[in-house]
């Protein structure tokens, strides 16, 4: 079954690189007339659209947007820009996070706590009111956050992290039960991916990936593959799905993870 979003319109927030840009380029790649990639630096941008335009796809289907994930103004403004420049907005992917919290949840600086909180859990109510209210409210749209297999079990280390991610859950749940029919809310829950987000969980890569028992960590295109299916029509029957793309450690892991 080929997987397409053929003339579809995106947003994918946080997307200069690891899974954001893996997912920007594969709705291009399975035919999206527009792809919006955000992040916080136009330097981190610039790089992200070179490699875009290397893959075959320019400006003229590629816009950056220098935008917090947690500035309302921000995503206000990429939200009708998105719509200025392409005409229309079909997808948002709620991809950006941040995890500057790292340590017993008991002991980390509860600034960082709630940088981790208002990025990870809140920002994303925000983008997906924005889109709806501009665009996919009259025209029908699909939505992906990307969660995290921390918020669906604790793991030591990144707690605040994981209970961002685990609010992002049932957000997903009552965006879907709320916006239906014509939006589709669903989400990601990845394991280890190979990003620079999460470099401090795969230092040791061969013991990272023994912990999966599909033998290996994860990489930003085993994600994007599945935020794209969840974007296009061939899932137009799913919606409030958190969907594990984790190597087996939700379904098969037993007591390894």
């Amino acid at each position: 079954m080929e997987i397409t979003v053929t003339d579809k319109v995106a947003i994918v927030t946080g997307a200069s690189r690891g899974i954001g840009l893996a997912t920007a380029q594969k709705l291009l790649e399975s035919g999206a007339g527009g792809v919006t990639i955000t992040s916080r630096r136009t330097e981190n941008l610039e790089v992200a659209a070179d490699e875009l335009a290397t893959a075959g796809f320019g400006p003229d289907r590629v816009m950056t947007m220098a935008a917090r994930a947690d500035d309302d103004a921000d995503a206000e403004s990429t939200v009708a820009a998105t719509l200025e420049r392409f005409g229309r907005l079909d997808i948002l992917v709620n991809n950006a996070g941040t995890n500057p919290s790292a340590g017993p949840i008991m002991e980390v600086d509860l600034g960082a706590v709630d940088k981790t909180w208002k990025v990870n859990q809140r920002a994303p109510l925000v983008w997906a009111r924005m889109a709806y209210h501009a665009a996919m409210r009259d025209l029908g749209g699909a939505i992906v956050n990307v969660a995290s297999v921390g918020g669906i079990r604790p793991s030591p280390i990144i707690g605040a992290y994981n209970v961002s991610k685990a609010a992002l859950i049932p957000l997903t749940h009552q965006l879907a039960f709320e916006l239906a029919p014509d939006v589709r809310v669903n989400a990601v829950a990845p394991a280890i991916v190979k990003t620079k987000l999460s470099e401090m969980l795969w230092a040791d890569e061969a013991a990272a990936a023994r912990t999966h028992p599909l033998g290996r960590l994860g990489v930003p295109e085993d994600v994007a593959a599945a935020i794209t299916f969840l974007c296009a029509d061939q899932s137009s029957w799913m919606t409030g799905v958190i969907l594990p793309v984790d190597g087996g450690v939700t379904g098969a892991s037993g007591s390894l993870a």
